[in-house]
Parts: structure tokens; sequence; C-alpha cells
């Protein structure tokens, strides 16, 4: 770096202010990626590609607030102008080609010095629904906007998948008036999210609301006004919501050398690096190696979409290397319990409850050797956070004093 005088600026300074960060994808992640771009003080110039027309808005509440029409939208709150961040919107991107810093877009080539792969998840489509009338899904503003009226009518709905979207569309159905059923084909709830024993209490929530729960339900066919199960079965069904899952949104870099992983996410490094030089992903549509524990994680909440623009911004910039190694948060709102889970419990040796599962609120621990790797907590607020906070410090407990649920978690520290 060359240090100069009066009104010269240093090569540095000038070589960052020439530099072009192209985001793709405006959802939280890109958005959050060109606004900590402009907070670390880059000074470049930032693009912001989103396939979508719409200004860019945030997604929990399409399944609450915007779907009962409690709210018309729920764009971001960000002057974008202010921040000289150059957005465009309703353009789709065709692919990459990083040897040439250029990616292919409707409209044309848009080229870049350092690209950031924000494009998130897309949801997994039911096998033959295609083209039924009737079938939805919800994961975009339009899809909630196609929603809300069939709620509002207080249709019968059957929705496929008893995951988290799946739970908390139900809520919502529930709460317009409508008559719902869930399909789902594992024998629980939140079966690819949770253990059999933590899950199975969640399965009662739903006749409490007064939405009925068939599981080991697996769907043959959408017919008008119906979903035939392969039992032969036929529920009634004005309207279907699938949420049977969500995949990373990256079919457009085939070709590209961008390395893959097993379920089509990005693989970054611990730096949110991808396999070829000048380009970063972060949000749904990457996964990335944790110390903490382990393994890689492909995590699909909104937290992490908020959390890893930061270490993007800073890696970008240079100044100080950042990794990435947060302990992944989730919430839930569903059947009237607001659900909360941190860390990731796969490595656990101990399972420990606080507070009975079959009341209004209760917490499980998970441990491995004395220490918090993990908590899902149901309307205990407080658990969750000083758990968070002892996950990240890796600090040593006493297990014989967490089951206490009038006991702090904190207070069982060693």
């Amino acid at each position: 770096m060359s240090v100069v005088y009066g009104d010269q600026v240093s090569d540095e300074t000038e070589t960052q202010a020439q530099r072009r960060v192209v985001v793709v994808g405006a959802g939280m992640a890109g958005v959050q990626t060109a606004v900590a771009l402009r907070e670390q003080g880059f000074t470049g110039t930032v693009t912001l590609i989103g396939a979508e027309p719409h200004q860019p808005y945030d997604r929990p509440p399409l399944s609450k607030a915007v779907l009962l029409g409690k709210a018309e939208g729920s764009a971001f709150d960000v002057d974008f102008e202010a921040l000289g961040i150059e957005l465009r919107l309703g353009v789709e991107v065709l692919g990459v080609r990083p040897a040439d810093h250029e990616l292919d877009a409707v409209g044309g080539p848009v080229p870049y010095d350092v690209l950031v792969l924000a494009t998130g998840a897309e949801p997994i489509r039911l096998p033959g629904a295609e083209g039924v009338p009737g079938v939805h899904l919800l994961r975009t503003l339009d899809d909630a906007e196609r929603l809300r009226p069939v709620l509002a009518r207080q249709h019968d709905i059957v929705v496929v998948g008893a995951g988290w979207i799946g739970a908390e569309f139900a809520t919502a159905a529930r709460d317009a008036g409508c008559a719902v059923t869930v399909v789902e084909a594992a024998d629980r709830p939140l079966a690819g999210a949770l253990p059999a024993e933590v899950a199975a209490p969640m399965a009662a929530w739903y006749a409490d609301a007064g939405a009925a729960l068939r599981t080991h339900a697996r769907v043959a066919h959408v017919e008008p006004g119906e979903v035939v199960l392969d039992d032969g079965s036929r529920l009634p069904a004005d309207a279907v919501v699938v949420g049977i899952g969500a995949r990373p949104a990256t079919s457009w870099l085939s070709g590209s050398g961008i390395g893959l992983g097993a379920h089509g996410e990005v693989l970054a490094d611990a730096g949110l690096h991808t396999s070829v030089p000048d380009v970063y992903a972060v949000g749904d549509c990457a996964s990335f190696p944790s110390g903490r524990y382990g393994e890689r994680l492909l995590v699909h909440h909104w937290d992490n979409a908020l959390q890893g623009p930061r270490t993007v911004a800073a890696n970008i910039i240079g100044e100080t290397p950042s990794v990435y190694d947060p302990v992944p948060y989730f919430w839930s709102e569903q059947f009237g319990r607001f659900v909360q889970y941190a860390g990731h419990h796969t490595s656990a040796d101990t399972v420990l409850w606080r507070g009975d599962p079959s009341g209004p609120a209760w917490t499980v621990c998970w441990l491995r050797e004395n220490r918090l790797v993990a908590l899902l907590a149901v309307g205990r607020p407080r658990d969750l956070a000083q758990g968070r906070r002892l996950i990240e410090a890796g600090t040593e407990l006493d297990p014989a004093l967490l089951p206490d649920p009038g006991r702090p978690l904190k207070a069982a520290v060693v």
C-alpha cells in the first residue's frame, strides 16, 4: 500500500473503489451481504440481482401475517439508493463463466470482480401434481397472495408434509377457519429434523388445534378437489399445499466448475469461498464446514442467511480474514407455541428433558461429554437464550442439575 497526502488516495482505496461486487439472489442472504459490504466500508460498486420483480422482502411473514391478510408485504426496511446498492429486479440469471468473470443473464452478460451466490432454496414439488388446479407451494410473495383468498373462503385444505412449513401453514389455515388435514409419509411430524422421541409430543398439537394429522400416508396422486392416498383413501381438498422440503437453487450453476455437494448445494469453505476464485456462497444455497461440530452443515434457516453475510463481506474487503462457524438457530410458531432450536444434535451422547412434554413449556438438551451441543425450547425463551450462549462457549455442565425446569440453565455450569 502506498501512503499519499493531499487530494490523492492510496492505491488500496482506489483499487477497492474500482471493484464490482455482484450478488445473485435478493432474499435475506443477498440483501444482508450488500448491506454488510457498505457497513464494513466497501466503496466499490454493489449490484443486487433478484429473479422476482418485487422489492426485496423477508420470507417468515409469508406463512403468518401476509398469508392471513394482516400485512400486505414484508419488504426489507433498507434504503438501497442511499447505500449505493444497484437493484436489478425481475432478472433471471442463467449461468456463470468464472474464467471470464461474467454472469449470463436475461438481458445480457453482467461482469463482476467478485460474485456472491445467495440464491437460496426452492421448494420440492409433489410428483404428478404439476398443473393440477388448486395445488400450491408457499415460498414466494406471489405464492402467499394466491393462497390468501383460499384461506379467506375457509376451504377444505390438505397439507402435504408435516415439517416446519407444513405446521406453520396448517396453523394459519386453522386460524382462518379452514378444515385442515395434514398428510405425512413418515411416522411422525418433523421426521427429518428431530429424533422420534422429541417430535412425538408434537403430534398431539395438531388434534388440539382441530387439524387432522395422518402419518404413514403417501400421496398417490392429486385430482381436482381430491387427494388420493396410496391406500386408496380420498381426502376432499379445495386446495392442496405442498411442504415436503426444499433444495438449494443451484441448477443454473451447471457447467460453471463451481463445486456442488450431494444435495446440490454450493460447497463453501470456512470463509464461505467457493471452489473457484472470487466467488462466495452464503445462505440456503451453500454448506460450510463447522469446526464446532466437526462436519459440514447445510442450514436452511433465516438466521444463517442473516449471519453469514457478515463473514462474506469481511472476506471480500480482506482486511481481517473471517471464519464462519455459527451455532445454528431457528424458530417456528405453530399451534399457539413458540418453538426454538439452537445447535446441532447429531453428535450428542446424552439427552435430558426439562419439563413435561405434554405441557405447554419444555426443553430438550443434547450434551456431548457434559457440554451442551443443542437444545429445543418450547415456550421457554430463557432456556434458549442461556443455552445458546453455553453452546457457543463450550462450557462444561453438571447433567444432574439440568432436568429441573425451575433452575436456570446457567446454574448447571460446573
